[in-house]
């Protein structure tokens, strides 16, 4: 039950091919004239997918990209969890566990793997990396049991690195990953180095002191907070509540998945990226069993009851998600670096979040973050 198994990703033809052909039936919803995206993701940036989707993408190119690093599964809590483990030639190197979120995938990290497992500079810290795909994610799914929420694949990951022999290690999180990789450290404080993020998701208790003496970068952020719940929340409230209902439309519908996906995929992103991690979902029939995670998050009776206390180190990234400092102190009691970026000089529509996938859009920027914070750590 604890063996690590090689393995290869090689979908079917029959299923690419099933794909093919649902795509050129899609039966399109009508839409308003001139609303934007007031009524949810335009038509326009749908159609503009697909079409890439049917005409450009080579799903093979990107199962050999992934195909070319050493990949494996194994059964951890009665699920069986699929990862990356790409090992550095430098004996010094540092384990590290890198960890997606929703509707991303492992594909956000492959720019990254050789600046960080191989640095040009032999003075740079170098890492082995453990990239794992979420429980009910792509090749980890669909999952077979409920339960899944944070803590439960916290210690998921804890069992998985100690598997690979790895006693201490850095935990380092994008989106969902920037919530699991704070919880390693809060249950095994003593076996991570350091967690470095792109998102401290720390917010009001409603007491009104945290108010006093916000600045105004604070109040910005709170009001970008306040926009994204007044008008881009609904998936997370259905997801919530209902995942298995809307899971129907989406495993029955290429354009289903990808319209309900693109929400959170910035119009800034090459669509080769977007779609890739789209077909990884329906690929790998995980398109209802991903969301469930907001289910068990929404629903976990498992509350910390202290700030952590490892190292931690932000690297936030205009345009995504603003952490505000004093809010993100009371739940980490060890924030040693915080780091503001800018992802480039693309801008994108209303529906953009330039940065959200960092190590997708800015692999410079957020490499030499994680490197210096870990290079302070050594």
């Amino acid at each position: 039950m604890t063996s690590i198994r090689p393995f290869t990703i090689d979908v079917p033809q029959d299923k690419l091919d099933d794909l093919a052909d649902r795509l050129r039936r899609t039966i399109w919803p009508s839409e308003l004239p001139d609303v934007g995206d007031s009524y949810g993701v335009p038509g326009a940036r749908v159609r503009a997918l697909a079409e890439y989707w049917m005409n450009s993408f080579d799903w093979r190119k990107v199962e050999a990209r992934l195909n070319s690093y050493p990949q494996f599964r194994t059964e951890i809590d009665g699920e069986d969890l699929h990862f990356l483990h790409i090992r550095s030639s430098r004996a010094d190197a540092i384990p590290a566990i890198l960890t997606h979120g929703w509707p991303g995938s492992i594909l956000e990290f492959l720019n990254a793997v050789t600046p960080l497992t191989e640095p040009e500079s032999p003075d740079a810290p170098a890492f082995h990396l453990v990239i794992p795909s979420l429980p009910g994610f792509a090749f980890s799914g669909p999952s077979r049991s409920a339960g899944w929420n944070i803590p439960r694949t916290a210690r998921a990951w804890l069992e998985l690195m100690d598997r690979l022999g790895y006693a201490r290690f850095a935990a380092i999180g994008n989106d969902g990953g920037s919530m699991i990789s704070p919880e390693i450290g809060r249950i095994a404080p003593d076996r991570v180095i350091g967690v470095h993020v792109t998102q401290l998701f720390s917010f009001p208790s409603g007491d009104p002191a945290e108010f006093e003496n916000l600045d105004g970068e604070d109040y910005a952020a709170l009001e970008h907070l306040k926009w994204f719940q007044d008008n881009k929340m609904a998936f997370n409230v259905f997801c919530s509540q209902q995942p298995q209902t809307v899971a129907y439309a989406l495993s029955d519908s290429p354009i289903g998945l990808l319209g309900w996906n693109a929400q959170l995929f910035g119009e800034s992103l090459d669509p080769e990226f977007v779609i890739g991690n789209v077909a990884l979902y329906w690929l790998t029939g995980t398109a209802g069993s991903s969301l469930r995670y907001y289910y068990e998050a929404a629903h976990t009776t498992e509350q910390p009851s202290a700030p952590t206390t490892v190292p931690t180190a932000l690297a936030m990234f205009k345009g995504d998600f603003q952490s505000i400092r004093r809010f993100a102190e009371r739940d980490h009691s060890k924030i040693v670096g915080w780091n503001s970026y800018d992802a480039g000089s693309v801008v994108g529509g209303p529906n953009d979040a330039p940065g959200h996938f960092a190590a997708e859009e800015a692999p410079e920027l957020l490499v030499g973050d994680i490197r210096q914070f870990f290079d302070r750590l050594r």
